[in-house]
């Protein structure tokens, strides 16, 4: 009997040490810790490719130099648009354009004289100053026209007093000033010619009436010769006074006043004396 239950004592404390292993073995086999360390590393390997990104944000902001517009207009005044420069005659608006002077920036009207082969550069704040202005409209081109056909008015005074004046009236700007230049020294065919400075001061005035001309009436500076011309031709026809009228330039030299002369102004008997 005592052998029995020694043996029977040494299976059930044999049965508890197995059933203790088990045990172990499957809290062992539950445990997720081991395997929770791996996620945590393979999360923080795409932060770090992440970083690229934001490094390659300057190369969104570049852009945004790019965005200013050119000018296109200021003062009234649009790019590729014909103006007149009193100085000068018709002109076109190339670019408004801005620049640094003395620390300073400014905005400038670009405008080319294809003629004189000529670009000329003014401040667009200035415009109104130098006397720029936009092309005649078609009913100040007619007035001027017509002007064209009246009676030659001459003042009696020294040609050298009528030239600057002239000269004064040709860089006025003003069309139809332009317009009583070419028609007071006008000399037809059956006419004495012109003085070398009386004919530089003809052909300035007509190249300059004749440019406005040809641009608003859409036609060549040719055609607007002619029709210039043409107007001129219609005038009253001068009498053969010239002699005359001479002695009376030279005898009333400060008489500003001004008279209808029917012939020649005598501006190279002036000149020579």
């Amino acid at each position: 009997m005592p052998n029995k239950t020694a043996k029977t004592a040494a299976k059930a404390s044999g049965s508890k040490a197995t059933a203790s292993k088990v045990a172990a073995s499957k809290t062992a086999a539950h445990k997720p810790a081991p395997k929770a360390a791996a996620p945590k590393a393979a999360v923080k390997a795409p932060a770090a490719a992440a970083k690229p990104v934001v490094a390659a944000k300057p190369v969104a902001a570049a852009p945004r130099v790019e965005d200013k517009k050119p000018l296109t207009q200021r003062q009234g005044f649009k790019t590729h648009e014909f103006v007149v420069y009193p100085a000068h005659g018709v002109g076109q608006i190339l670019a408004i354009e801005e620049q640094e002077i003395a620390g300073a920036k400014l905005e400038l009207f670009v405008i080319n004289f294809m003629k004189d082969k000529m670009t000329l550069r003014v401040p667009t704040a200035k415009v109104a100053n130098v006397g720029m202005r936009k092309l005649s409209e078609p009913a100040l081109v007619k007035k001027a026209l017509e002007t064209l056909k009246g009676r030659a008015r001459v003042k009696r005074t020294m040609w050298s007093r009528r030239a600057q004046e002239y000269e004064a009236k040709i860089n006025s700007g003003d069309i139809v000033a332009i317009a009583e230049v070419v028609r007071d020294l006008y000399r037809s065919e059956s006419q004495p010619e012109q003085s070398y400075s009386e004919r530089q001061l003809y052909e300035a005035a007509l190249d300059r009436l004749s440019r406005e001309i040809a641009v608003v009436q859409h036609v060549t500076e040719t055609e607007a010769v002619k029709e210039i011309e043409s107007q001129l031709a219609k005038s009253p026809r001068r009498g053969a006074k010239a002699e005359a009228d001479a002695e009376a330039d030279g005898e009333a030299e400060g008489d500003e006043a001004d008279s209808d002369i029917d012939g020649d102004d005598a501006a190279v008997a002036d000149e020579a004396a």
